[in-house]
C-alpha cells in the first residue's frame, strides 16, 4: 500500500513538474486553469494535450502546449522553422471555422518555454486511439488504452472528415495538405474534428472558379516537424512537386485503411530514401493487390481503391464521398442531423424527435450519452421544444448508471421539473415525467426528490386538467414504495384527500379512494385508522363506485396482517358506517352482499377478540380472588397466633386448670400454697368417676338418657352446668361464621407454627381455636371431655358473668387432689361414633411471651399438652371453633373487675378462702 502510494505521489509530482515548466510563465495561465495531462496530436505528436477550465466562467476547455525543450538538440534556424510552421498552423486554425474543424478558444500565447493555445473539450488523437502513444503520460491512460471504435464512430468519423475537407475544398480553397490520424482530433463527446494546418496550400487564384495550388518541393534535410508526414502524402506530391484537392482525398484513403488496420497507413516510408520509396509505391498501387485491402468494408472497399488511384481525377472528391452508400446508416444519419439541428426549424426538430426512441437503442451507449445526450440537452431551453424532447433524454437515463445520470442528465433536467410555461407544454411535462416517475425516484439523489420532484407530483394532484389528475392517481402506487414515510405522511396524502373531496369528477374520485387503497400497504396502522377512515367519513357522494371504493378501503385495512382495525374502532366508528352504507338505495344485490360479508367478518372478529377478552379477564379475577382469600388465611392465622388482651385472659383461665399437663404428661402438677382435700372428699370423687364410666359402657347412643351415677343434687347440677356451657359455646361457634371457611373434614392446626406457643406462666395459649374447648371435627356433633370442675378453662355463656374469685380456688383445690375427676362419660352425649379426645388431653398451653396483669392476679400454671396443639380440630361444618374478641365477652378486659382478695395472692397460687370448699360442696356433695 505505501509502495502504491509513493509511486502515486511521485506520479503527481512528475505531472505537475511537467506542466509548472512546460506553461510557466505562458499568458494563457492567466485566464485559464491547467489540470491533467490526458493525450498527445498534431505534426509528429508534438502537442500535449491537457485539460483545463477557464477562470471566469468555470467553462471546460483542453490546454495544447508545446515544449520547446523538445527541439533544444536542433540549430537555431531549425528551432525556428520548427515554431514558425507550428504558429502557422495554430493561426490559420483559429481563422477558420467549422463544426468539422477543431474550435479555439483561446489564440495561440507564446512564452520563453512554451506555445499554448486552448481549444474545445478534447478526449484524445485519432492516433492515440489507434494506438501511437507518443508524447503521452506514463502510465497510458486506461480511457485511451481501453478505447474501440464503435462502427457507427468509424462511418461517421469519416463522414465528418469527407465534409470537413469539402468545407476546405469548395468553401475555403485550401489543400490540408497533411492529413493523418494524428492531426485528427476526438473531442469529447466523440466528433472528429481536424487540425494541423501547417501544410495547408490556400489556391493563388481563390476568386476563380478552378482554384490552383502551387506546391513546395520536399526538404529532406529539414528537422521532421517541418515536413508533412510522408506515409500520408500523395505521391505526386513528392513525384512531381504538385498538389490539388485530389492530394487531400488521397490522404482520406490512407486514413480510411489505417482506421480498419489498426493505424497502419498502405506503405511504409524510408524516410531516408524517400523518392525510391514513393516510386516503389507507385508502382504498388498501379497494380494494387485485393488483399491489400482486405480489411476495409466490403460496401466501402471500392471507394477506398478510388481514392488510392496514381491517377488524381479517378479519386473521388469530398462532395462525392459524403454520398456515399456506405454512409447512409442510420446511426450515422442520425449523428448527421443531431450536427444540423441548429439549421432546423421546431417542425423538423419535432418530427425527428418523435422517431428518435426508435434509433436509440441500435446505437452504443456511448455515442447515446456522449453524443446524442448533449445535443437534446441543449434543447431544453426551447420549451417548446421540451415535451418533444424529454422522451429521449429519460430513455437513455433509464441505460445510465446512477453516477451517469447525476452527472450527465439531471442538472439540465431540475429546471424542467419546475417549468409550468407554455401551460399545455407544462401538462405534457407533467404527464411524462409521471410515467417515468419510478426512473426518477430511483436515481435522483434523496434531496433533489424533495425539492424537484416530489413538488412536481403535488403540482399534478391540483392540476385543472382532469386527465393530469387522473393519470398522477393511477401512477402514485407504481412507486408508493420509492416514497420517504414523512412526504408521504405530510404531503402527498393530504393531497389525495383534497383532490378527493374538492373534485367535481366522479373518475378523479374513484381514482383516489383506488389510490388511497393501494397504498394502505405503505402506510402506518395509526395513520390509516386517524386519517384514512376518518375521512372516508367526509366524503359527500353515494355513487356505487364510491361506496364500492369506500367498502374497499375497510376491507383491505380489516384484513391485511400490518394494519387491522381495532375491535372499539370496529364498534364505535366503521361498523355503523358501513351498516349505513349498505343500505344505499344505489347499490345493488352483489355490491349489497360484499357489504354484508365484510360487516360480518368484522363482528365475527369484534366478538372473538372481546370474548377472549372478558375470558381472561375472568380469570385474572379468579386468580386475584384466590390470591386474596389466601392472604386473608395468612393475615388471621397471623392474628390468631399473635397475643392479645383476650388471649391472654383466656390463657389464664385455661392455664389454671386442675388437670394441666406438659408435653402430653398425665400426672397432676402439683399446685404448691394450695389446700388438699380430705379423704372423704377422694372417696367421693372416685365414686363419681366409676359412676360416669358405667354410664358410658352401658348407654352410648342414648345421651339424653344419661343421669349421674350418684343421686345427689350436686351431681345433677353438674351435668346441666355443663349442657349449658356447651349450648353457650356452639351459640358462639355459629355467630363466628364471618371467620373464612374450611374444607369440611379437615382439621388445621390452631398455630402456624409446629412448635406450641406458651405463655409466660408456663400455660398454653388459647385464642379460642385451642382444643381446650373441647370440640372436635367433622359432622355436627361435639364432644367433650371435662377436665373437673374448672370447666371450660375460663369460658362462660353471653349471659352469665362468672365469680372468678371462686372459680379460680376451686381449680385450686381440685388441683391438689391425686386424680382427677373422669368426666368421660360425657363424650356420648354428643359423637359417639367419631374418635375421642379427652379434655384431659386438651388442656390450654400457655405462650411464654405473653405478659398480662391477669396472670399477675391468677398465679402460674405449668405448661400442659404441647404435644397435642398440632391436631385442634374444626367443629360446625367446618368453621372454626375459636372465638374472636368480639364474639366473646370474655376477651374484653373491661368486662372483668379485679377480685379483692387478689391483693392477698403470692407468685405460687391463692390463699385459701371459705368460698372454695362451699364451691366443692356444691359440685361434688
Amino acid at each position: 500500500m505505501e509502495s502504491m502510494l509513493n509511486k502515486l505521489k511521485s506520479t503527481v509530482t512528475k505531472v505537475t513538474a511537467d506542466v509548472t515548466s512546460a506553461v510557466m510563465g505562458n499568458p494563457v495561465t492567466r485566464e485559464f486553469e491547467v489540470g491533467r495531462h490526458i493525450a498527445s496530436g498534431g505534426p509528429g505528436m508534438c502537442w500535449r494535450i491537457y485539460n483545463g477550465t477557464k477562470k471566469s466562467t468555470k467553462q471546460e476547455v483542453a490546454v495544447f502546449v508545446f515544449d520547446k525543450k523538445v527541439i533544444d538538440k536542433y540549430q537555431k534556424f531549425d528551432k525556428d522553422q520548427i515554431i514558425d510552421s507550428l504558429k502557422r498552423g495554430v493561426q490559420q486554425l483559429t481563422r477558420l471555422r467549422h463544426p468539422r474543424l477543431l474550435t479555439v478558444q483561446h489564440p495561440l500565447e507564446e512564452s520563453r518555454d512554451s506555445l499554448a493555445f486552448c481549444t474545445e473539450p478534447v478526449f484524445a488523437s485519432l492516433s492515440n486511439v489507434l494506438g501511437q502513444w507518443d508524447n503521452l503520460p506514463s502510465p497510458v491512460p486506461t480511457d485511451i488504452k481501453d478505447y474501440k471504435l464503435y462502427d457507427v464512430e468509424t462511418k461517421y468519423g469519416l463522414l465528418q472528415m469527407s465534409e470537413g475537407l469539402s468545407f476546405l475544398h469548395s468553401g475555403v480553397k485550401m489543400v490540408h495538405g497533411n492529413l493523418c490520424p494524428e492531426n485528427i482530433i476526438l473531442n469529447k463527446s466523440g466528433a472528429w474534428k481536424i487540425m494541423g494546418f501547417d501544410f495547408s496550400i490556400s489556391s493563388i487564384n481563390p476568386s476563380d472558379a478552378e482554384p490552383k495550388y502551387t506546391c513546395k518541393e520536399w526538404e529532406p534535410n529539414l528537422p521532421p516537424l517541418c515536413l508533412p508526414n510522408p506515409e500520408y502524402l500523395a505521391p505526386e506530391y513528392i513525384l512531381s512537386v504538385s498538389c490539388d484537392s485530389a492530394s487531400d482525398m488521397y490522404s482520406l484513403g490512407v486514413v480510411m485503411h489505417a482506421v480498419f488496420n489498426e493505424g497502419k497507413p498502405v506503405f511504409q516510408v524510408n524516410k531516408h530514401d524517400i523518392f525510391k520509396s514513393f516510386s516503389r509505391q507507385l508502382d504498388q498501387l498501379s497494380s494494387m493487390s485485393p488483399a491489400l485491402l482486405n480489411k476495409i468494408p466490403e460496401e466501402v472497399r471500392e471507394h477506398v481503391k478510388m481514392l488510392l488511384s496514381v491517377t488524381p481525377t479517378v479519386r473521388p472528391d469530398a462532395d462525392q464521398m459524403t454520398k456515399i452508400p456506405f454512409f447512409d446508416d442510420v446511426g450515422a444519419v442520425t449523428l448527421q442531423y443531431f450536427d444540423s439541428l441548429f439549421q432546423r426549424d421546431n417542425l423538423q426538430k419535432s418530427q425527428f424527435y418523435k422517431g428518435l426512441p426508435k434509433v436509440l437503442p441500435k446505437l452504443p451507449k456511448r455515442v447515446v450519452v456522449y453524443r446524442i445526450l448533449p445535443a437534446l440537452t441543449s434543447e431544453f431551453v426551447n420549451p417548446d421544444m421540451v415535451p418533444f424532447v424529454l422522451p429521449n433524454v429519460l430513455l437513455i437515463a433509464e441505460e445510465c448508471t446512477k453516477e451517469e445520470y447525476i452527472r450527465l442528465i439531471l442538472p439540465d433536467l431540475t429546471p424542467v421539473f419546475k417549468q409550468q410555461e407554455p401551460v399545455q407544454a407544462s401538462n405534457m411535462i407533467l404527464l411524462i415525467f409521471l410515467q417515468k416517475m419510478d426512473l426518477l425516484l430511483t436515481k435522483t439523489p434523496a434531496e433533489d426528490i424533495k425539492n424537484s420532484v416530489l413538488p412536481m407530483v403535488y403540482r399534478a394532484l391540483e392540476a385543472p386538467s382532469v386527465q393530469i389528475q387522473e393519470l398522477c392517481l393511477n401512477i402514485i402506487p407504481t412507486f408508493a414504495n420509492l416514497v420517504d414515510y414523512p412526504s408521504m405522511k405530510n404531503s402527498l396524502i393530504p393531497r389525495i384527500k383534497s383532490a378527493c373531496l374538492q373534485t367535481s369528477s366522479l373518475a378523479v374520485r374513484v381514482n383516489s379512494l383506488v389510490c388511497l387503497g393501494k397504498i394502505l400497504e405503505y402506510l402506518d396502522k395509526w395513520l390509516v385508522i386517524d386519517e384514512i377512515l376518518p375521512f372516508l367519513q367526509q366524503i359527500p357522494s353515494r355513487e356505487p363506485a364510491v361506496l364500492m371504493g369506500i367498502l374497499g378501503i375497510y376491507k383491505c385495512t380489516f384484513s391485511h396482517k400490518k394494519l387491522g382495525i381495532p375491535k372499539e374502532n370496529l364498534a364505535t366508528k366503521s361498523l355503523p358506517h358501513l351498516v349505513s352504507l349498505s343500505i344505499d338505495n344505489n347499490l345493488n344485490l352483489n355490491q349489497f352482499n360484499s357489504f354484508m360479508v365484510v360487516i360480518r367478518d368484522m363482528l365475527s372478529r369484534m366478538e372473538a377478540e372481546h370474548k377472549t377478552k372478558l375470558e381472561q379477564l375472568h380469570v385474572m379475577q379468579e386468580q386475584q380472588r384466590s390470591m386474596n382469600i389466601s392472604n386473608q388465611g395468612n393475615q388471621s392465622e397471623e392474628t390468631k397466633s399473635t397475643p392479645s388482651p383476650g388471649n391472654q385472659i383466656d390463657d389464664i383461665f385455661g392455664s389454671t386448670g386442675v388437670n394441666g399437663k406438659e408435653n402430653g404428661s398425665s400426672a397432676p402438677v402439683s399446685q404448691p400454697n394450695r389446700m388438699s382435700l380430705t379423704l372423704e372428699e377422694k372417696q367421693r370423687l372416685a365414686k363419681e368417676q366409676e359412676q360416669a364410666a358405667k354410664l358410658r359402657n352401658q348407654q352410648p347412643l342414648a345421651p339424653q338418657t344419661v343421669k349421674p351415677a350418684t343421686s345427689t343434687t350436686q351431681a345433677k347440677d353438674l351435668t346441666s352446668s355443663l349442657l349449658n356451657s356447651m349450648t353457650s359455646l356452639n351459640n358462639l361457634s355459629l355467630a363466628n361464621t364471618a371467620r373464612p371457611a374450611a374444607v369440611q373434614g379437615t382439621t388445621i392446626s390452631a398455630f402456624p407454627s409446629s412448635s406450641p406457643m406458651v405463655g409466660s406462666m408456663g400455660a398454653p395459649v388459647s385464642n379460642g381455636f385451642n382444643p381446650v374447648m373441647g370440640f372436635q371435627a367433622g359432622g355436627m356433633g361435639m364432644s367433650m371431655r371435662p377436665t373437673g370442675p374448672g370447666l371450660y378453662g375460663g369460658m362462660a355463656t353471653t349471659t352469665s358473668t362468672p365469680n372468678f374469685g371462686a372459680l379460680t380456688q376451686n381449680q385450686a383445690s381440685l388441683g391438689q387432689t391425686s386424680k382427677a375427676p373422669d368426666m368421660s362419660a360425657l363424650d356420648n352425649l354428643f359423637t359417639p361414633n367419631k374418635p375421642k379426645v379427652t379434655l384431659n388431653q386438651m388442656g390450654p398451653k400457655a405462650n411464654p411471651g405473653t405478659s398480662s396483669p391477669w396472670l399477675n392476679q391468677f398465679g402460674s400454671a405449668q405448661n400442659t399438652q404441647t404435644a397435642q396443639l398440632q391436631g385442634a380440630p374444626l367443629a360446625m361444618g367446618g368453621v372454626s371453633t375459636g372465638f374472636g374478641m368480639q364474639a366473646n365477652p370474655f376477651f374484653s378486659p373491661q368486662n372483668f373487675s379485679q377480685p379483692a382478695a387478689a391483693s392477698s395472692m403470692n407468685q405460687g397460687g391463692l390463699k385459701q378462702s371459705a368460698s372454695v370448699n362451699n364451691d366443692l360442696k356444691d359440685l361434688f356433695g
